[in-house]
């Protein structure tokens, strides 16, 4: 039994069963994944995957069992490689971040500038995508660590922690009547056009259950997963948005003016999740900390 079989194994389950995908991932040739699961078939004598023809079509119960083990095996294998860095490469590496456009662009930039300026050797890549996307990626290891809202906190491969609490704004344009009507009211903002995040998307679902709470259907004409493609199309005069208030900056949106909404919403969380058997090397600690004080490496090591 090769490590690498295991790896091919795996591979083709991650990608839902497609050998090709598996060897476009693996940077090797379709042929050989399908060779070497074979060879590894036939010393187990047994099957793991279900086949029509050449074609893959399910996992067999044993299947089930050997690849839950084959993923434990490689996780761990990965941890070691870490340990290894730790002590042999302490200032290089990569850390890899999984996040929504809104933390990003809006809570991001002066945490990622201050971890260069401490981590020059540190390859760092940002990778955005929905609260879902961010939880697989994670879970997957195609990223260390996923900070995103809501959805990140029910995958129980994830250990999440609360990082900081958010709430929302309206935004419109100069002049819109709303801006002299106060206190704003979900009956005021139903009476509009809205634009606004996607339901499933950054606490969308909490602001539709608001909504149906207080037996009211806002009348959403638009819904994007960017706050930058919010606030363009209330430019434009489309309607009004709702949108975090992270993402509304005076200065950068001096053509747009925005109403407080903190009172009419309880406020949505941002979790920090993390694999929970992942063997985290010292710069993600630190990382971790400027994202979220309140998270030291002691701290953390004893939540784990």
């Amino acid at each position: 039994m090769k490590l690498h079989q295991l790896r091919y194994a795996y591979e083709v389950r991650r990608q839902n069963l497609s050998v090709s995908r598996a060897a476009d991932a693996l940077h090797t040739s379709q042929s050989g994944v399908s060779k070497q699961i074979q060879l590894l078939e036939d010393e187990l004598d047994l099957h793991i995957f279900q086949r029509n023809g050449k074609r893959v079509t399910g996992v067999t119960e044993a299947g089930k069992l050997i690849l839950s083990m084959a993923e434990r095996v490689l996780h761990e294998i990965e941890n070691i490689k870490r340990v290894g860095e730790e002590f042999s490469q302490q200032e290089a590496g990569v850390l890899t971040v999984a996040t929504t456009h809104t933390q990003a662009r809006y809570r991001l930039p002066a945490i990622v500038s201050a971890f260069m300026q401490r981590y020059p050797d540190i390859k760092l890549h940002i990778h955005q995508g929905t609260p879902t996307q961010v939880a697989e990626q994670v879970v997957n290891g195609e990223a260390d660590i996923g900070i995103a809202t809501e959805v990140i906190g029910s995958y129980d491969k994830l250990q999440c922690f609360p990082c900081y609490q958010w709430n929302r704004c309206v935004i419109t344009q100069h002049g819109h009547p709303l801006l002299d009507d106060a206190p704003l009211t979900l009956e005021k903002i139903a009476n509009y056009p809205l634009i606004t995040y996607d339901f499933t998307f950054t606490g969308g679902s909490l602001v539709n259950r608001i909504f149906a709470q207080a037996g009211l259907e806002p009348n959403i004409v638009l819904t994007a997963i960017d706050a930058d493609v919010i606030k363009t199309y209330v430019n434009l005069g489309l309607g009004i948005g709702l949108l975090a208030n992270i993402a509304y900056q005076p200065e950068r949106d001096s053509n747009l003016s925005a109403i407080d909404a903190s009172h009419l919403f309880p406020p949505s969380t941002s979790y920090l999740g993390i694999c929970r058997d992942a063997y985290l090397r010292g710069y993600m600690y630190e990382f971790i900390q400027l994202l979220a004080p309140q998270f030291d490496r002691k701290t953390l090591a004893s939540k784990r």
